[in-house]
């Protein structure tokens, strides 16, 4: 059986999986899980709204990349986007100590992006990217895929990336050892090392994205520096690539908590 029939057994008669087109109505609102590798950490949870969803959202979450932290952590974000009328696909990736690191977890969140065209029950042309502090790296590196990134260009349509307190800089990442060094291990060294690491993986070096980026940082931020925020806004406008700042009230987590005064502005850059 193939993994679209294994979502159908998952969510059982809750789903309307019609086999039929993308733009096709789901009854009801509805979770299931979908694997798109063998790694027990190659997954996603599909978020289905009641009625057509207005677009599709991929999630992903933060943690420094380590193997600590995981999907579980955005699924009350994910519950209430998908009140909002959106597909949510909450996406899971081998981190360190759990299989990831270079170029693992790049290929995963490629793969798991790519994922998306197996279902009948979203739009895989309106896809938007968001994702949270490492996420927010996870989310900018996938709409900057190209030839040379792993994975490849994207087999789905990004139509805008929102990042929430990224760290977008691993260059400068690296240097100042956030995450206790989680950036040289994830990128298998310092820039210096594997310079075609960070060439391949830093979205700073990516610059222009394949569609517009918002750029969201908490101002009482105390583990992601504002720095990693604003370097990559002005790499991005310094070759003319559509990109935006977004300064909000709260601390790392308010840009992931659907009851914070943060997350009107979140759900506004996601709209568009």
């Amino acid at each position: 059986m193939g993994r679209r029939g294994l979502l159908g057994l998952a969510v059982g008669s809750a789903m309307a999986l019609t086999g039929c087109s993308s733009s096709a109505a789901v009854r009801e609102a509805s979770e299931g899980r979908s694997a798109y590798g063998a790694d027990p950490s190659q997954y996603g949870d599909l978020f289905l709204p009641a009625g057509i969803p207005t677009a599709t959202v991929v999630v992903l979450h933060g943690g420094y990349w380590a193997a600590g932290f995981g999907a579980d952590a955005m699924r009350p974000m994910c519950r209430a986007l998908q009140a909002a009328g959106y597909a949510v696909w909450n996406l899971e990736y081998r981190r360190l100590g759990a299989g990831g690191g270079w170029p693992a977890t790049f290929e995963d969140v490629a793969v798991g992006i790519d994922h998306l065209n197996t279902f009948d029950t979203i739009d895989a042309s309106d896809v938007r990217l968001v994702g949270h502090s490492a996420g927010g790296q996870l989310a900018v590196w996938a709409a900057s895929r190209r030839d040379t990134t792993p994975g490849g260009p994207s087999a789905v349509t990004v139509t805008r990336c929102v990042s929430l307190a990224g760290v977008l800089d691993l260059t400068e990442a690296s240097r100042l050892r956030l995450g206790s060094g989680n950036v040289d291990a994830l990128m298998g060294g310092r820039p210096a090392e594997v310079p075609d690491h960070y060439d391949q993986g830093d979205p700073t070096r990516l610059v222009p994205a394949q569609c517009a980026v918002a750029c969201v940082h908490p101002r009482e931020d105390q583990v992601v520096p504002r720095e990693q925020t604003t370097a990559y806004v002005a790499a991005a406008e310094a070759v003319g690539a559509p990109v935006s700042l977004h300064e909000v009230p709260g601390d790392h987590s308010s840009v992931i908590d659907p009851t914070s005064p943060a997350w009107q502005t979140v759900t506004r850059l996601l709209a568009g």
